[in-house]
C-alpha cells in the first residue's frame, strides 16, 4: 500500500480551492472545495485498496490563494490543509495521532490517507461548497480559572465542523484577548491550547444574520492526569519568564516549609533577603512591594503589614519586575508583586497546618474559603511562637581607642494574624472586593553583652549588660476594589482600588549595666502612622486587539506622629528612672504623592511586542522635630518614562505557530527612590549605649535609569535558557555611613567609642552585570535549576569618609528537585553570595545548603514535610568598615540550622499537587542572590 504525491503545474486555472475527483484518463471534475493551501500547487494522490473491499479513489487537490498574500494565520492567510510531504508525517491536526515512534508510524500513514481522501471525496461532494463569505470573525479571551489572570501566548485555532480542517489560528495578546477574522460563514469547532491548562473546544456558528461572534471570557483550569498510577501535573513551571516579568510559582516551591513571604523571597532569582528582613533585588534594597497588585504598609521595613507576617501558604505565586512599566509606582529599582491564593470550586475548601521547629518555634495556620455562586467568603488565621538565639562579635579602633564587644541575644517573635475576604460578582462584567485584615505582632529580643575598651597607657576597661528590647506592633488593613470588564469588548477593563492602613507600635528598650562606667537607661517610643491610597485604572484595546492603551490616576497619603523618650536611671526616685527632657522629642511627618500614568502596547504579527509609556508623580513631604529641629519641607515634580520591545524567533516546528523558542527583549526605565521618614527624622534610636541611628533631615531622593538586554532560549526536552545585561545609572544615591560620634565620646571616656548611623546622599553609582538562569529537566523525575549573576558595582564620590571604590560581586543558586515515588517530593539547594560594596567597606560572602522533603498522603489529602535550613550551619553575616575615622569588623552568627517538621491537611475539594510544598522559616538568618 503506498500513497504518492505528484507536483505539476495546472494547464489552466480553475477556481480556487476546489477538489476534483478523475473522470477520464485525462479529465477531472469538481467535486467539493477546501480551505487554503500555500501557493499555487496541485496534489495527486494515489489511494489504494482499504477496508471492506473499497476501491482506491485518486483525487486531485487545487489551490489559488482567495484572499491577499502575505498576512498571518490570525487573519486567516496561513496553511490551511492538511499538507502531506511524508507518509510518515502528517501536519496541523493529524500529526498528534501518526507521529512516527521508535519503529516508525508510516505502515499507518498510507491507509490513514486513502481513507480520509476518499471519504473526504464523498462527503465534498455531497456538502457542496463551502462556507463562502469572508466576513466572518470570532474573538474572546482567556483567563485563568484560579486568579482570573490573562493567559498569554495560548494557541487558538478554528476547524471546520464536518471535517476538522485547519481554517485559521492565532495566538492570545498579553492581555490573553485573541480575534480570527476573514472567516466565511459556517459551522466551526474553536479549540484552545496552553501549556499547563485544560483545553477548550467549543462549537461556533456564523451566519449572514450574525456574522461576528464575541465569546468573551473564557476561562481555563489546570489539568492533572492519571497515568498507571503515576500523577502528571500540567503546571507552570517553578520560574516563568514573562514579558516584562519574573514569575515564581510559589506552590511548586520545596525549599521552604510553612513560612512567611520573606522566606520565599529567599529562594527568587535575583532577589535577596537579609536576617532583617529587608528584600533587596540585584543589590539594592529599594523596592516597592505590592500584595495582589496594591501597595502593602509594611513594604521592605516601613510601617505596616511587614512580609515575614504574610505565611507562604496564602501565596499563589510571586511577580518580579526589575523595569515595570509606567503603570506602576516609579519608586524602587523594581517590584515585587506577591499574588494570594484565590479560591474557584464551590462549597468549602482549604488548608490547616501544624509546623514545628528545633530551638521552640511552633506554628499554625488554618485558610478556608467558602464559594457560593457570586459569593466567595475568605478566612485565614495564622500563628506564629519562635525563639531564635544568636552570637555577636565586633571590633572597633578610633584613633588611639579600640573597642571589643561581644554579646549572646535570644529572639521571641510572636504575632497573631486574621484575615477576611470577600468577593462578590455583581454581573458576569463586574465584581466587588472587600478584605480586612489585622495583624498583631510582639517581639521580645534579651541581649547580654560584654564590652572591653584599650587605650594606650591606660588600664583595659570592662563593661556588662543586659539589654531588653520589646516590640508591641497593631496593625489594621483594609481595602476595597471594584472590576468591571465589557464581555462584548474583551480587553476592556476598569478597576478602582482605595484603602487604609492603620499602624500603632510600642517599642520600649531597657538597658542594665552591671558594671561599668555608665548608668543603665531606658527608651519609650511610640509610633502612629495612617495610609490612605486610592487607584483608578482603566485599560483599553486598540488596533484591532492587537494593542491597548493604560491609563489611570493614583493618590497616597502617609502621616506619621509619635515620640521618643528617653529615661536615665536614679535609684532614690519612684519607678527607679527619670525623663531625660533634653533628649526626649516629639515629631510627625506627611507624605502626599498623586500621580498620572499612560501605556501604549501593541503586538505585530505574533512575533513582535513593544510598550511605551510615561507616569508623572508629584512629591511633598514634610516633617519636624518637637522645638523645631531638623525641619523639612520637599516639593518636586518628576516624569519617568518607560519603554520594551521584545522579539520571538527560530520557532521549532512551522506547523505550530504558537511555539517559538526564542525571545529577544530590551527595556528601560527611569525610577526614583524616596527616603522614608526614619531616614529623614533626626531623632536618635538607641540600639545600646554605645550605638543609635539618626536621620537626616537633608536626605534627598535618588534618580535612577535602568536598562536590560535580555535573551530566552528554549531547548528541545524542556531545557530553557534565559541570559539578561543589566545596567542600573543612580544619581543623588542613597548610602548609609557609620561615624564616632567624637562629642560623646569625648564627654564620658570610660564607656569607649560611641557610634551613629545615619543617610547622605553620596556622588552616583553604576551596576552593570550579567544574569543568567538555566532550567532543565534531567528525567522524568529529575529536574535542574540554576541561576547565577555577575555585575561590578561602582561608587562615585568626593565624600573623605566614603571615598570612590569599585568591587566585582556574583551570585549563585542550584536547584534540584527530585521524585522518587508519586508521592514522595525532594528538593536540594545550594546558594552563595560573594563579598559586596558598602559606601564605607564590605559585606563578606556568604553561603549554604539547605533540603526539603514532602509525601503527600491519603490520596493527596494531607502531606508531611520535612526541612532542614543551612544544612552545614555555614551562614554567618560579616561586614567591614573602614573609614578615617572608623575601623571596625562585624561577626553575627544567627540561628540558622534548624529542622522543621509540618503536617497539613487539604480540606474539602483542596488537595496536595505533585511537586508543590508551602515554604517554611529558614531559621533566623539567611541571605539571597
Amino acid at each position: 500500500m503506498a500513497v504518492r504525491l505528484l507536483l505539476k503545474r495546472s494547464p489552466a486555472r480553475p477556481p480556487p480551492n476546489n477538489v476534483f475527483a478523475p473522470t477520464g484518463p485525462d479529465g477531472w471534475a469538481p467535486v467539493g472545495s477546501f480551505g487554503f493551501l500555500p501557493p499555487p500547487r496541485v496534489f495527486r494522490f494515489a489511494g489504494a485498496r482499504l477496508f471492506g473491499g473499497l476501491r482506491p479513489y485518486p483525487l486531485r487537490l487545487n489551490h489559488w490563494p482567495s484572499g491577499p498574500s502575505g498576512g498571518t494565520a490570525a487573519a486567516g492567510n496561513g496553511p490551511c490543509l492538511p499538507f502531506i510531504s511524508d507518509p510518515n508525517f502528517l501536519h496541523h491536526d493529524f500529526h498528534h495521532y501518526f507521529q512516527p515512534g521508535p519503529r516508525g508510524l508510516g505502515f499507518l500513514a498510507a491507509p490513514f490517507l486513502g481513507l480520509t481522501f476518499g471519504l473526504f471525496s464523498l462527503t465534498a461532494a455531497a456538502q457542496g461548497p463551502a462556507p463562502t463569505a469572508a466576513t466572518g470573525r470570532v474573538s474572546g479571551t482567556l483567563l485563568e480559572q484560579g486568579t482570573g489572570q490573562p493567559l498569554p501566548f495560548a494557541s487558538v485555532v478554528l476547524l471546520r465542523a464536518q471535517d476538522s480542517s485547519f481554517v485559521a489560528g492565532a495566538e492570545t495578546l498579553e492581555n490573553g484577548s485573541f480575534r480570527l477574522d476573514q472567516l466565511g460563514l459556517g459551522s466551526y469547532l474553536l479549540k484552545s491550547s496552553a501549556v499547563g491548562y485544560q483545553g477548550l473546544r467549543r462549537r461556533v456558528v456564523l451566519t449572514a444574520a450574525a456574522p461576528e461572534l464575541a465569546l468573551g471570557t473564557i476561562r481555563l483550569a489546570s489539568i492533572t492526569t492519571q497515568l498507571k498510577g503515576v500523577t502528571v501535573t500540567g503546571e507552570r513551571a517553578t520560574v516563568e519568564n514573562e514579558p516584562g516579568k519574573r514569575v515564581i510559582n510559589v506552590e511548586k516551591d520545596l525549599a521552604s516549609v510553612g513560612g512567611m513571604a520573606t522566606d520565599v523571597l529567599r529562594n527568587v532569582p535575583s532577589v535577596a533577603v537579609d536576617a532583617g528582613g529587608s528584600v533587596s533585588l540585584r543589590g539594592s534594597s529599594n523596592l516597592t512591594i505590592l500584595i495582589d497588585g496594591k501597595p502593602s504598609g509594611g513594604s521592605n521595613g516601613g510601617p505596616g503589614l511587614r512580609l515575614d507576617q504574610i505565611p507562604a501558604s496564602r501565596i499563589a505565586r510571586i511577580e518580579v519586575m526589575t523595569n515595570p512599566s509606567a503603570k506602576y509606582d516609579a519608586q524602587g529599582t523594581g517590584v515585587i508583586n506577591i499574588i494570594l491564593k484565590k479560591q474557584t470550586k464551590n462549597g468549602v475548601n482549604g488548608t490547616a497546618s501544624l509546623l514545628g521547629g528545633t530551638g521552640d518555634k511552633y506554628n499554625a495556620s488554618l485558610s478556608l474559603n467558602r464559594k457560593q455562586g457570586p459569593a466567595n467568603l475568605s478566612l485565614s488565621y495564622d500563628r506564629q511562637d519562635e525563639t531564635y538565639h544568636e552570637r555577636t562579635r565586633n571590633a572597633q579602633s578610633s584613633g588611639p581607642i579600640t573597642t571589643r564587644q561581644d554579646g549572646t541575644g535570644v529572639e521571641r517573635n510572636f504575632s497573631h494574624s486574621l484575615n477576611l475576604g470577600l468577593n462578590y460578582d455583581l454581573s458576569k462584567e463586574q465584581s466587588l472586593s472587600l478584605s480586612v485584615n489585622p495583624t498583631w505582632q510582639q517581639e521580645a529580643n534579651r541581649a547580654e553583652q560584654r564590652l572591653s575598651t584599650a587605650r594606650p597607657g591606660e588600664p583595659t576597661t570592662t563593661q556588662q549588660g543586659v539589654q531588653q528590647l520589646d516590640v508591641d506592633v497593631k496593625v489594621l488593613e483594609n481595602v476595597a476594589s471594584y472590576r468591571r470588564t465589557w464581555e462584548k469588548h474583551p480587553g476592556r477593563e476598569l478597576t478602582a482600588v482605595g484603602g487604609a492602613v492603620l499602624i500603632r507600635a510600642d517599642v520600649p528598650v531597657t538597658q542594665t549595666l552591671e558594671s561599668g562606667a555608665l548608668t543603665s537607661w531606658r527608651q519609650q517610643t511610640d509610633v502612629a502612622g495612617n495610609i490612605y491610597f486610592a487607584q483608578l485604572d482603566y485599560t483599553h484595546p486598540l488596533a484591532g486587539d492587537k494593542g491597548k492603551l493604560e491609563t489611570g490616576l493614583k493618590t497616597q497619603y502617609q502621616r506619621n506622629q509619635g515620640t521618643s523618650d528617653l529615661f536615665a536611671q536614679q535609684p532614690d526616685v519612684p519607678g527607679g528612672y527619670v525623663r531625660d527632657e533634653a533628649r526626649s522629642l516629639a515629631y510627625k511627618t506627611r507624605e502626599l504623592v498623586p500621580a498620572a500614568y499612560a501605556t501604549y502596547q501593541r503586538g505585530w504579527a505574533n512575533h513582535w511586542n513593544a510598550q511605551a509609556g510615561l507616569r508623572t508623580e508629584y512629591t511633598r513631604v514634610n516633617g519636624a522635630v518637637e522645638g523645631g529641629q531638623g525641619q523639612f519641607d520637599i516639593r518636586y515634580l518628576g516624569l519617568f518614562p518607560t519603554a520594551s520591545v521584545s522579539h520571538r524567533f527560530g520557532q521549532r516546528d512551522t506547523a505550530k505557530a504558537a511555539e517559538q523558542p526564542q525571545q529577544l527583549s530590551f527595556s528601560y526605565a527611569r525610577r526614583l527612590n524616596r527616603p522614608n521618614f526614619m531616614q529623614q527624622l533626626a531623632v536618635p534610636i538607641y540600639q545600646d549605649p554605645r550605638f543609635y541611628r539618626l536621620g537626616n533631615p537633608e536626605l534627598r531622593a535618588e534618580f535612577s535609569h535602568n536598562l536590560e538586554l535580555g535573551h530566552q532560549l528554549s531547548l528541545p526536552g524542556g531545557a530553557e535558557i534565559t541570559t539578561t545585561l543589566f545596567g542600573r545609572f543612580t544619581n543623588n544615591a542613597i548610602q548609609r555611613l557609620r561615624d564616632v560620634d567624637t562629642m560623646a565620646t569625648n564627654r564620658n571616656p570610660a564607656a569607649g567609642l560611641v557610634l551613629v548611623e545615619t543617610y547622605r546622599n553620596l556622588g552616583s553609582t553604576t551596576n552593570v552585570g550579567l544574569e543568567l538562569t538555566w532550567s532543565q529537566p534531567i528525567t522524568a523525575w529529575w529536574r535542574v535549576q540554576a541561576n547565577g549573576s555577575l555585575y561590578r558595582a561602582q561608587l562615585n564620590t568626593n565624600a573623605p569618609d566614603a571615598g570612590s571604590r569599585q568591587a566585582l560581586t556574583g551570585t549563585a543558586r542550584l536547584n534540584q528537585n527530585f521524585s522518587p515515588t508519586p508521592a514522595l517530593d525532594v528538593q536540594l539547594t545550594g546558594s552563595y553570595r560573594s563579598a559586596t560594596l558598602t559606601a564605607q567597606g564590605r559585606q563578606l560572602a556568604i553561603g549554604g545548603l539547605e533540603i526539603a522533603l514532602r509525601q503527600r498522603l491519603w490520596q493527596n489529602r494531607a502531606a508531611l514535610t520535612l526541612r532542614v535550613s543551612d544544612l552545614l550551619n555555614t551562614q554567618v553575616r560579616r561586614a567591614e568598615v573602614n573609614s578615617p575615622e572608623l575601623q571596625s569588623t562585624l561577626y553575627t552568627k544567627p540561628e540558622t540550622r534548624v529542622a522543621w517538621l509540618g503536617f497539613t491537611w487539604y480540606v474539602g475539594a483542596t488537595k496536595a499537587k505533585a511537586g508543590r510544598i508551602e515554604a517554611a522559616p529558614s531559621g533566623g538568618g539567611g541571605f539571597g542572590g
